[in-house]
């Protein structure tokens, strides 16, 4: 054997006779040996090896030279562990205060949301090992939102400029189960969602929204009665269109009790919380074909947007996708609550991914309104409210100018009407019928056809005093058309 394998292999006998040429120094990470290869040689195979101590060269028995070799190395490398797996823990300890981990991110998320994601629900086992994720926000916030499908009757002018035609459509949207009361199930949505709405149809999880359309669809070519076994007739119980919010209320007896026991209650986030940057998730019925997931950051705050009713709103501004049928959706944290509801996209060939959410902390108080109202059945045309004045709409341009309030401006109330004797005069401006705002003379028309003739309510109107607008209450008895 060649005189370098020597000092790698010690259990080799070797002639060392000339002891003039000094021996190298063995070096710990050479010893490799398992444990039990130390008791598998036998006792007769030991030998004197080399040994430097304070510059004389004595000769010493393999085995006790052996044996405080390997307690030192063994003693060296525990040492050696100890201390780079502490200074490893502590780097890692200062960089997770400094910095933050992904891994510290998640557990947290993980911990939250099992605390109170599913806090309504009697079953917490059915969150999946991923909670904290994308996967495991949509699974939590998933049996509180729904789709909402709609009937309505458009009027297009006729080719030939005499008057205009009826056809019925269908649209789809979205909404989140806010609330209940005994009676009712309580559904937050877009006012864009229910407004001109003849129809409302509401599908909870689990069922096939896309059947629903289909029914729909044949409804409207029968113009029969609705009956359908995927969803759920409901009713508007309060708009909100400056702000284009709608509460719906759902019949808690025309749920199966299969589905009550699915769906549950949104937990409300805290958008004024909320940071650019930080992931989101959007829920809602994209193109009508039921619960879709989608995923992003906040991308601005209080970013003010143009609404479909001319009205300005300070909104949550996301890269996440939001499609036509999303409207009325959820928009969540990572926690799985709620902080926005889903309500316009930015829709412009150069433009990709810009939607917009209403923030939940400015709508909560508007929806709480509206949850508290009486919910009521359109009226029949002969037996409707009328109010007997002539109305426009107030203008931007003079809302900017002259400081006036969003609503119907009153150019003239006809003699003995409803509005005359309650003291409605010309130059007023209508803000609120009955608890719910008015942004204009659309908004008026639809709110009114849910009151019958005779009926009593409070009007709010803004009128003008010396240079400002004061509003007033007053309680209007409604009277019928001539």
């Amino acid at each position: 054997m060649s005189e370098g394998n020597v000092w790698n292999d010690p259990y080799q006998p070797q002639d060392h006779s000339d002891t003039s040429e000094e021996a190298p120094k063995y070096q710990h990470y050479n010893f490799r040996q398992e444990e039990s290869s130390y008791h598998a040689v036998p006792e007769s195979s030991y030998r004197e090896i080399p040994h430097r101590d304070a510059g004389n060269r004595n000769r010493r028995k393999e085995k006790n030279g052996f044996g405080k070799k390997a307690a030192v190395t063994v003693a060296l490398a525990v040492i050696f562990g100890l201390v780079a797996g502490s200074v490893f823990q502590g780097v890692n300890l200062v960089g997770m205060k400094l910095l933050g981990t992904a891994e510290e991110t998640v557990s947290v998320g993980t911990t939250e949301l099992l605390e109170n994601a599913y806090a309504s629900s009697s079953d917490t086992n059915e969150i999946s090992s991923s909670a904290g994720s994308v996967a495991g926000v949509a699974q939590a916030a998933m049996p509180s939102v729904v789709a909402i499908t709609s009937v309505s009757i458009q009027e297009i002018p006729s080719l030939f400029g005499f008057g205009v035609s009826e056809y019925p459509s269908t649209g789809s949207g979205s909404g989140i189960i806010v609330g209940e009361n005994d009676e009712e199930l309580l559904i937050a949505t877009n006012n864009h969602v229910v407004e001109g709405a003849k129809t409302l149809n509401v599908c909870f999880i689990g069922s096939d929204v896309v059947s629903a359309e289909e029914e729909m669809q044949n409804y409207i070519r029968s113009d029969g009665e609705v009956d359908l076994e995927n969803a759920v007739s409901a009713k508007i119980k309060g708009t909100d269109e400056d702000n284009d919010l709608a509460v719906v209320a759902v019949q808690k007896s025309d749920i199966s009790q299969e589905t009550m026991s699915q769906i549950k209650i949104a937990q409300l986030g805290n958008s004024d919380a909320l940071v650019v940057g930080e992931q989101v998730v959007a829920i809602g019925n994209a193109l009508g074909y039921g619960q879709s997931v989608t995923s992003g950051w906040v991308s601005a705050l209080d970013r003010p947007v143009t609404l479909e009713s001319g009205s300005t709103a300070e909104l949550i501004q996301t890269d996440a996708a939001i499609n036509p049928g999303n409207s009325g959706g959820a928009l969540l944290n990572m926690r799985g609550e709620l902080i926005g509801i889903n309500s316009a996209k930015y829709a412009d060939s150069s433009v990709e991914g810009m939607g917009y959410a209403i923030p939940i902390s400015k709508a909560e108080p508007i929806l709480m309104n509206l949850m508290n109202r009486k919910t009521r059945d359109k009226v029949d045309e002969e037996n409707a409210a009328y109010l007997g004045i002539q109305p426009a709409d107030v203008p931007a341009e003079a809302m900017q100018m002259y400081n006036m309030p969003a609503g119907v401006f009153v150019m003239e109330a006809a003699q003995n009407s409803a509005a005359m004797r309650a003291g409605i005069q010309k130059g007023d401006i209508i803000v609120e019928l009955d608890g719910q705002k008015v942004s204009g003379m659309s908004d008026l028309t639809e709110k009114l056809q849910y009151y019958e003739a005779g009926e009593t309510i409070d009007i709010v109107i803004a009128r003008a005093d010396s240079g400002e607008y004061v509003e007033q209450t007053l309680s209007v008895e409604l009277g019928s058309r001539p």
